[in-house]
């Protein structure tokens, strides 16, 4: 019953938000404008409660496929919500100045029609351009890191990043085909895959999932767990990734020689793994337990950014994470710094250097605008 309420409740919020942008924008606009807009925004409500209700009540894939439109929408929502609410504050800050410079009711008209528009226009936009920017495949990002007392044989070591792909009803096989393609064109020393790779069961996505058998580096392809796969069955994914060929670490780490010099990598459970499984705390210093202290460098592997605290205390010189999506599309990515310690891009936490990826997939709507996907090369540079 609880659940019920809460239910009625978010429909309720939903249609009273659909129904605000509605009231402030469609009136301003032209007659056939103002139709089409009627049209789209109960097109909206409605596909989203579809989508809603079909996760509720049926099969996965056939719920994934009617869910489809509503995520899509839930996009264009999202936009119009915002460039709504900042239509008002605009109307807000500049008709008081026409009021008080006594200016004409023509004036005024302009500047809602106009600002009307501009709503309709801009949602449209920032929709079409962010399903594009989800749909194709992830750009390549060079970052270099510079790291004290780099070993001679370690400069220039490369890593490439691959993370939250989300392996899913949207994304299956042939998006995963190209990424593991581009990864392979980059010739790195070691790939990391931090997480969130799937969004359902082996039984129903390992044919998607596939491709990743084919990821090529000189000292191979390691993996760790992001929340996603405790959702979607860890111990079996687990088990499949190490049948695909990747080195899955869970709280612990791996040394690998590279020209003579020892490297570490290190990878940890994701954060909130012991929600799931007691025995797999997230634990940075558990994963170096035995590491050689003539280590070249130590890299840690850890789906979310929040690790990073535990990271620089346990002596790590670069942790590579994903998990937010870097905000996925505007604007919610101004908003991720309230949950976790990094956003995007490359950051300094005493002298440890944390690298966010953006992800390489998508999750939910197909819009990644403003925050596009990435494949990322790394490479280790001396400081």
């Amino acid at each position: 019953m609880r659940l019920s309420r809460s239910f009625l409740l978010f429909i309720g919020l939903l249609g009273l938000l659909h129904a605000y942008i509605g009231w402030r924008v469609l009136p301003d606009l032209g007659a056939v404008a103002r139709a089409g807009g009627a049209v789209l925004l109960f097109a909206s409500y409605a596909l989203i409660l579809v989508a809603l209700a079909a996760r509720s009540v049926l099969p996965r894939l056939q719920a994934a496929r009617l869910a489809a439109p509503g995520l899509f929408m839930a996009g264009f929502f999202s936009s119009m919500l915002v460039f709504t609410l900042l239509r008002d504050l605009l109307l807000l800050v500049a008709i008081l100045p026409l009021s008080i410079l006594a200016l004409s009711a023509p004036h005024v008209y302009i500047l809602k029609t106009a600002s009307a528009n501009a709503v309709a226009a801009l949602s449209v936009f920032a929709t079409a351009a962010g399903f594009l920017s989800a749909r194709r495949r992830a750009r390549i990002v060079n970052v270099d890191v510079p790291i004290q007392n780099l070993p001679l044989a370690l400069h220039g070591f490369s890593i490439a990043q691959i993370s939250d792909v989300h392996v899913g009803s949207a994304i299956r096989k042939e998006y995963v085909d190209a990424i593991v393609d581009a990864v392979n064109g980059l010739h790195p020393d070691l790939i990391a895959v931090t997480g969130d790779v799937v969004d359902g069961s082996v039984g129903e996505l390992a044919p998607h999932t596939a491709p990743l058998g084919r990821l090529t580096a000189r000292h191979g392809a390691f993996f760790v767990t992001g929340n996603h796969e405790y959702y979607s069955g860890e111990s079996a994914w687990t088990a499949e990734f190490k049948r695909l060929g990747l080195k899955v670490l869970l709280n612990e780490h791996a040394v690998v020689t590279h020209d003579g010099a020892p490297l570490v990598v290190a990878g940890v459970t994701d954060f909130s793994a012991h929600h799931f499984n007691p025995a797999q705390r997230s634990d940075p210093a558990a994963a170096l337990v035995g590491a050689p202290m003539n280590a070249g460098a130590k890299i840690l592997l850890a789906h979310q950014p929040r690790s990073a605290s535990a990271a620089a205390t346990a002596g790590y010189d670069l942790q590579l994470s994903g998990h937010t999506h870097g905000g996925q599309f505007w604007p919610w990515n101004l908003f991720v710094r309230f949950q976790q310690p990094f956003t995007a891009g490359l950051h300094r936490l005493n002298r440890l250097w944390v690298y966010v990826s953006r992800g390489t997939g998508y999750w939910g709507p197909p819009n990644r605008f403003g925050a596009p996907s990435e494949i990322t090369r790394l490479r280790l540079v001396p400081a």
